[in-house]
């Protein structure tokens, strides 16, 4: 509960029982002044006067205090009531304000297993030349190690692997689908892109949308110096998103969540090192695209807060 609900709830529970208090007060009063003005009896009160007159000071003092205590409560879980009601406002309000959500960077449609690399197919022993000797007991024997633990390197051309790198429009975008599929075959692009999507969708969770972030132009030839090694103030001009809020969202993950920092370090090291790789091989135009997609405007906002382009 906030401060200024706590505040109330507790001044409304003291007027209630500042209430109860002067009820109670009114009631001994009364009773007090009965028993003052009551004409003299004869003689005293039977066993059963007794405990109706005990009975009929006790009882309404209970009531009273009764009504107090359901009175504090019901306080209490209006206030609650007040302050849900106040965060389903605001939280309709960001709603309304943002409008209908981008789409997801990842098809449903893509589960954990679509995001493995995919091991080749294996390829059959050739014949024994002469007959095996007999087998080793089960104790003896050895699992061989799988072919999937280092996959053979696919080929991905530059316009597949861009498209793979902006991720599918939705369960629709069938082209996008297949390229991001084609590019998860080959190991090296597989661990770029599970990066890239961890890290989008971390910045999903918080309202944070790459389609939101246009980047500033850079001409192709800073991405080639960044490619051959140039880092600090000579390729600053790659940190083109400049979105305060943006940078404040991602700064404060950055700085309080420890699993975001890691992945984020984990993300730009693999596309620094994807962009070493691809960025030589393609034309300017390919280059110039690739600096719209989703996965490098992440590059560049986390890039300038980790302070890559100086």
């Amino acid at each position: 509960m906030s401060l200024v609900a706590r505040i109330t709830t507790l001044a409304q529970r003291d007027a209630i029982t500042a209430t109860g208090i002067a009820l109670s007060g009114v009631w001994l009063f009364l009773v007090a002044l009965f028993w003052l003005l009551a004409p003299g009896g004869e003689g005293a009160p039977g066993g059963l006067a007794r405990l109706a007159v005990v009975m009929g000071t006790i009882l309404p003092l209970v009531l009273i205090w009764l009504a107090v205590r359901t009175a504090r409560a019901i306080a209490l879980l209006r206030a609650e009531a007040d302050e849900l009601r106040q965060r389903l406002s605001q939280l309709r309000q960001v709603t309304a304000t943002r409008g209908v959500p981008p789409p997801r960077p990842v098809p449903e449609i893509l589960d954990d297993a679509d995001l493995q690399p995919r091991a080749p197919a294996p390829v059959p022993a050739p014949a024994p030349a002469a007959p095996r000797p007999a087998p080793r007991p089960a104790t003896d024997a050895r699992p061989q190690p799988a072919r999937a633990e280092s996959p053979a390197p696919v080929h991905v051309d530059a316009d597949t692997l861009i498209r793979a790198l902006n991720f599918p429009d939705g369960p629709d975008d069938s082209l996008a689908i297949a390229a991001l599929r084609h590019a998860l075959q080959d190991g090296d692009h597989a661990r770029v892109l599970r990066a890239a999507q961890d890290v989008v969708t971390l910045l999903a969770g918080q309202d944070l949308y790459m389609d939101d972030l246009p980047p500033e132009p850079v001409p192709p030839a800073l991405w080639r110096r960044f490619a051959e090694g140039a880092r600090g103030s000579a390729v600053a001009a790659l940190g083109g998103i400049r979105d305060q809020e943006a940078l404040d969202i991602a700064a404060a993950l950055l700085d309080r969540d420890e699993i975001f920092r890691d992945t984020a370090h984990h993300f730009l090291r693999h596309f620094d090192a994807m962009l070493t790789r691809q960025v030589p091989q393609m034309d300017d135009a390919q280059i110039a695209v690739l600096a719209e997609t989703r996965s490098a405007r992440a590059f560049m906002l986390l890039g300038r807060l980790a302070g890559v382009f100086g």
